[in-house]
């Protein structure tokens, strides 16, 4: 395992959420964080802005540079990577975290909503790993990372919201084909996807509410999973569709309970996420 100490690490959706925790577990050892995400003023239902994400990034120890970026606009994404490599010298790991979601079948997904969660999950993850590419060729240990599932093609995950499944496994077809193309870069390129619901501001607003957020598990296991990867050996690890459990069981981690929202709750009692087998 290699240290994340002094690693400039681009991560989208950094201003909340599972962003915001791998941006604070790689903090606490010292690296350097590119908050790449939209929020600058204070949302009515989404808690944190890109500059209280960079305060607690230089909370818990590492340095932070916000930068407002709608990862849909190449012109503000070629902004951000400019920005990072001015002030870091570089660029060494991507997380393409950030993602839109809208849970509806065919008939009630309207064309703005299907566009705009195709621009932000695929053409924004293509975007970002496009861009920082060059600079990623010249790190020690590359990695790209994408929070997006395993490819399980099966119906019932494409039936009841076929827009939202296209564009995540869009996501995770970038993983297939960057990590053969990547390689001879030594550049590593692994997708991690969480094997409960993990509570977010997405499952609070969309997907069920404190119903099942009180069945899911708090976004520090999808950070500490990520920071196993990330510190892994870039031209061993890559290609790879890791689930956060597998991957700290691999770890050493055996009690899980320390990540749960309702800690009383059995681990048979906790909501599984989509996409999982």
């Amino acid at each position: 395992m290699t240290s994340l100490k002094n690693k400039t690490i681009f991560i989208t959706g950094a201003s909340r959420g599972i962003g915001k925790a791998i941006a604070l577990r790689a903090a606490k050892e010292g690296a350097r964080i590119v908050i790449a995400a939209k929020t600058e003023t204070p949302h009515p239902k989404l808690p944190g802005t890109i500059y209280t994400a960079a305060e607690e990034i230089k909370a818990a120890g590492g340095e932070a540079l916000p930068c407002p970026v709608d990862i849909r606009s190449e012109e503000q994404v070629q902004k951000a990577v400019e920005k990072a490599v001015a002030q870091f010298g570089g660029i060494d790991i991507l997380v393409n975290n950030a993602s839109a979601i809208s849970l509806t079948d065919t008939p009630n997904t309207e064309m703005k909503r299907y566009d705009l969660m195709h621009q932000v999950n695929v053409r924004g993850t293509f975007l970002c790993t496009k861009t920082c590419l060059p600079f990623l060729k010249k790190a020690s240990n590359p990695h790209v990372l994408m929070l997006s599932p395993p490819l399980y093609l099966k119906a019932r995950w494409f039936a009841p919201h076929l827009a939202y499944t296209m564009s995540k496994y869009g996501m995770s077809l970038c993983v297939l084909g960057m990590a053969e193309e990547f390689k001879k870069d030594g550049i590593a390129v692994n997708a991690l996807w969480p094997r409960t619901t993990i509570k977010t501001a997405a499952i609070l607003n969309i997907v069920g509410g404190e119903r099942v957020a009180s069945r899911s598990r708090i976004p520090d296991i999808v950070s500490d999973a990520a920071y196993w990867v990330l510190t892994q050996d870039s031209k061993t690890t890559t290609g790879q569709f890791f689930i956060d459990e597998v991957v700290l069981k691999k770890a050493g981690v055996r009690d899980f309970s320390q990540y749960k929202v309702d800690s009383t709750l059995p681990e048979e009692a906790l909501m599984a996420d989509f996409y999982i087998p």
